[in-house]
């Protein structure tokens, strides 16, 4: 009988959080999604943005509180012109992501 490969356990770090963002206005068709992976290269933060069926764009982050707040308001910066609001959301990260992609 073979034995069962144990599977690593991603516990988060204690002071990550994750925020969920939800971008409303003119954001999708527009590079949003683009500019929004290569903003996250600047800081250490995983996670995902994906388009929502309702026209507006998920973004969810994690990392340590600066760098989230800091990742998402440099999207925010640089998008400015086609938003016009966000939903945001805070909770404890989950550890889910090891990159930041396009989903």
């Amino acid at each position: 009988m073979g034995t069962l490969e144990p599977h690593p356990i991603r516990v988060p770090m204690p002071d990550s959080i994750r925020t969920k963002a939800i971008f409303h206005g003119t954001v999708q068709g527009v590079g949003f999604r683009a500019i929004t992976r290569h903003q996250a290269g600047s800081f250490q933060v995983t996670g995902t943005v994906r388009n929502l069926p309702d026209g507006t764009v998920e973004l969810i982050a994690e990392g340590s509180p600066d760098q989230v707040q800091r990742f998402i308001a440099s999207v925010e910066e640089a998008l400015r012109h086609r938003i016009e609001f966000v939903d945001r959301c805070d909770s404890q990260a989950t550890d889910e992501f090891t990159t930041f992609q396009i989903t």
